[in-house]
């Protein structure tokens, strides 16, 4: 892990703080330290610069343009052109939007679903992750063009494949307040 370069970004948490000499023991402390502090940035708190190619590289790319629009009119063809306009500004709030999709159909070698739901989750938290070492704000969101039939043509999904939510990257512009974590004991039980 050693060298932790933070980029360009002034919003990012001080990583450095995280470095211990011991190799093991700085893995920990930074994977600690990312999954303490990072936090949901709404997209309207997201503004340019968003990752560049070489951190989108590592993060995952994909790119939205006009799929909220396209499914406010599959599901509204009375759509006012604001209502239009104001479905397709939300494509664009946050300068990184990407749509996270789960392949949940017949697979070789024969994975149960809620095993591949767990990865999914597993790899956009590693994305969220990524994506706060690397200085940024990220968040998830949905809605109901998630499940439309102008977004599964857009993205070209086929039969097995669901639309879980979209991943918002950006350069933070406000900080929302830290919330609480919750203590454990609050929400584990052993047996």
């Amino acid at each position: 892990m050693g060298h932790f370069e933070q980029g360009t970004s002034t919003s990012a948490p001080p990583l450095a703080l995280f470095q211990t000499t011991e190799p093991q023991a700085s893995a920990f402390s930074f994977a600690d330290a990312l999954i303490t502090s990072r936090q949901n940035i709404s997209p309207r708190r997201l503004v340019e610069p968003g990752p560049n190619a070489s951190q989108l590289d590592q993060i995952f790319r994909a790119l939205l343009a006009e799929v909220f629009a396209l499914a406010l009119v599959e599901r509204d063809p009375g759509a006012t052109p604001e209502q239009i306009e104001t479905a397709r500004e939300k494509a664009h709030r946050a300068p990184v939007l990407m749509l996270v999709v789960a392949r949940l159909g017949a697979c070789e070698p024969p994975i149960p679903t809620l095993e591949r739901m767990m990865s999914v989750g597993a790899a956009v938290q590693n994305m969220l992750l990524m994506a706060h070492g690397l200085g940024f704000g990220s968040s998830l969101t949905s809605g109901q063009a998630m499940q439309s039939p102008g977004m599964r043509r857009l993205f070209g999904l086929t039969d097995g494949e669901e639309a879980v939510c979209f991943l918002n990257i950006g350069t933070i512009s406000k900080r929302k307040t830290q919330r609480l974590h919750p203590e454990a004991s609050s929400f584990v039980s052993t047996l």
